[in-house]
């Protein structure tokens, strides 16, 4: 009892007591560190878990809008290449002279020998046998079939389709027929080695045989092949028209004149 109260005396005099508890204090320091470890790596983890997940969730958001955004640029870019294609269809019907009228190719045939898609105008509208069908480019060939609602174009490529055609620089005539090993081309019929056609001629409708109009863009010679076997020359021909992709086409309203070529055209059982 005695030596407590001294130490108490001595304590409160001298503050010995107080150097003891700062020295343990001091050295139970990393203890407490130690111990509080757990507890900051929980919460560090826990931060960087909630973390990861909000940018997950937030990556999946910006995924989503971008393939929003992706078909909305595509859609926009598709309307961009639409009304391109309307405009130069546009420019290209106030550079025809007579009446035309819009159509829209909504089949093709399933004969693969046939070169013929479906338009969606036909008897209702006016649309009569033999009328040129063109898009954008140039001649694409002229109704073969016309139903009250639709009609058949027969393409110019078509290897049972003549066009008379002449070359834009000199004038010179000559028939195209499509290509029977269907390659999308015209071959141009009983060329003569004599006769002035080369490689870039333009040639345009010649209007012989009231089958089209005159002077409607045809295609272009891509190729002349000269074989000492053969009487004629080869003549390659590319269209201007695209066949493959053209939608929008335009129909050419003939005049009375040439309705009654067609019509005479049609009474003789002609082909073309």
């Amino acid at each position: 009892m005695m030596i407590s109260i001294a130490l108490m005396f001595a304590d409160n005099r001298f503050g010995y007591v107080d150097g003891i508890r700062y020295g343990f204090g001091f050295l139970a320091t990393p203890i407490y560190w130690l111990s509080d470890v757990p507890s900051v790596v929980s919460s560090a983890f826990d931060d960087s878990f909630t973390a990861r997940s909000e940018l997950v969730e937030q990556n999946k958001q910006l995924e989503q809008k971008l393939l929003v955004a992706q078909h909305e640029l595509g859609l926009l870019e598709n309307v961009a290449f639409e009304n391109s294609r309307l405009l130069e269809l546009d420019q290209s019907a106030n550079a025809i002279f007579g009446e035309v009228s819009p159509a829209e190719i909504i089949n093709t045939s399933p004969d693969p020998s046939s070169k013929k898609v479906l338009i969606n105008k036909g008897a209702l509208d006016d649309v009569v046998n033999g009328q040129a069908v063109l898009d954008a480019n140039g001649l694409m060939g002229q109704i073969d079939q016309v139903m009250p609602t639709t009609s058949w174009v027969l393409l110019i490529t078509d290897s049972q389709h003549q066009t008379p055609v002449e070359v834009n620089r000199n004038g010179e005539r000559a028939l195209a027929r499509g290509s029977s090993r269907g390659l999308g081309q015209l071959e141009l019929e009983f060329v003569t080695a004599s006769q002035d056609i080369r490689v870039g001629d333009k040639l345009v409708s010649s209007g012989m045989g009231s089958v089209y109009p005159k002077n409607y863009p045809v295609g272009e010679v891509e190729t002349i092949n000269r074989d000492p076997g053969l009487n004629f020359l080869t003549v390659k021909v590319k269209p201007f028209a695209n066949l493959d992709s053209t939608r929008l086409v335009l129909l050419v309203k003939p005049s009375s004149r040439e309705r009654i070529g067609l019509n005479r055209t049609e009474s003789a059982g002609a082909s073309f």
